[in-house]
């Protein structure tokens, strides 16, 4: 048994906004390919070494794609190495200096972050999307409330739904007038209400994919509550074809809370799903220690399966029935595994945490060979 999947219950079904298919590097992002993560580096890119430490912990922790900013010489040098060694696509983030975009683009970035009317002349503009064409390279429009047009400012007085869309289309433009079109879109803001409505807008005006992100969402637990409210939003309208979680933390902690999102939406579906109570006096065992040690022991397992750790007996059989595996907290220092929402045995309190790793270790060993038998 595995647990069911919710695009097969119609009251969960989400429908996707259509859009067309770009593609970064080997990774196609918009159409019906999967919402795609992603995260930056924070790392000084001009050290190589250590920004390739960080990619590889994102490519553990699931990333798709991964962005490393470019604001001097000395990175888009570095990032030739990078790009080698990245087992993901890059995306280069240009600001200013239309230089270090054709520099990015020659030194095999698969996508550039840009925003066209920042940087320069329409000469310049024509240079990096030559460079863009010639290497292969997709374009991400950033727009971000933080740092709109003077113009747009001018014109609408403050940040506002209808000033970050005139502010992509107006880029979009630029791209589309110099026959290009493998690009994607953002329109960040801090605010949730005013990302989740310039998001809405765009979604209606335009077809390319479109990258969500709710910016400086904020530190691990605030960021997350707040891209969650916002991204859950839009994701669950259908909107959005790749993520990045902004959060004031390390980026493969980005990674995870893009997936748990995806996959509490049934979007993606990535490494264990607990279901765990919140914890109260009827617990038989420690739920709150037991289900942190769990979540850091299976981090490694990729395959997806659910567990239910349940400290009481209450609503521990009942959830435990959903799920590959589960346990509820018994008398005694004596707890219920269940395989595939059937009691199976008891395990002792000591043996519990190692338990169930091996089982869930176990078990996704199983789905993975029985994949590959029907493969």
């Amino acid at each position: 048994m595995t647990a069911e999947n919710p695009s097969l219950r119609p009251w969960r079904d989400i429908e996707r906004r259509k859009s067309r298919q770009i593609m970064v590097g080997d990774v196609p992002v918009g159409g019906d390919a999967p919402i795609t993560v992603q995260t930056m580096t924070n790392t000084l890119t001009s050290d190589a070494k250590a920004t390739i430490d960080q990619i590889r912990r994102c490519e553990e922790a699931g990333v798709d794609i991964i962005r490393v900013s470019c604001p001097d010489v000395e990175s888009t040098t570095a990032l030739k190495q990078i790009v080698r060694a990245s087992r993901v696509p890059i995306v280069a983030d240009i600001h200013f200096h239309y230089k270090r975009g054709i520099e990015a683009a020659e030194a095999g970035a698969a996508c550039l972050r840009i925003n066209p009317g920042n940087i320069g002349s329409s000469e310049r503009v024509r240079e990096v999307i030559d460079a863009a064409k010639a290497n292969g390279c997709a374009i991400r429009i950033g727009v971000n409330a933080g740092s709109l047009e003077k113009d747009l400012l001018e014109k609408y007085g403050e940040p506002c739904p209808e000033a970050l869309v005139e502010s992509a289309l107006d880029h979009i433009k630029i791209l589309q007038d110099h026959d290009f079109h493998e690009f994607k879109v953002a329109v960040k803001a801090s605010d949730v209400f005013l990302a989740v409505a310039a998001y809405s807008q765009l979604a209606d005006a335009v077809d390319c994919p479109l990258h969500l992100g709710i910016t400086e969402a904020g530190g691990l637990i605030g960021g997350t509550v707040k891209s969650s409210i916002g991204m859950g939003n839009l994701l669950w309208a259908g909107i959005g074809d790749t993520i990045r979680v902004s959060l004031s933390a390390e980026p493969e902690q980005e990674v995870r809370v893009g997936y748990e999102m995806l996959k509490s939406l049934g979007l993606r579906t990535r490494g264990v799903r607990v279901v765990s109570c919140p914890s109260c006096a009827r617990q038989g065992f420690d739920v709150i220690r037991t289900v942190q040690t769990l979540e850091k022991r299976l981090e490694h397992i990729k395959t997806p399966l659910s567990l239910s750790v349940l400290g009481c007996v209450v609503n521990g059989p009942g959830e435990a029935r959903e799920t590959d595996i589960g346990i509820t907290g018994g008398g005694k220092g004596k707890h219920m595994v269940y395989l595939s929402g059937v009691t199976d045995h008891h395990v002792e309190d000591d043996d519990m945490v190692e338990h169930i790793v091996k089982l869930v270790e176990a078990k996704a060993a199983e789905i993975e060979a029985g994949v590959g038998e029907a493969a």
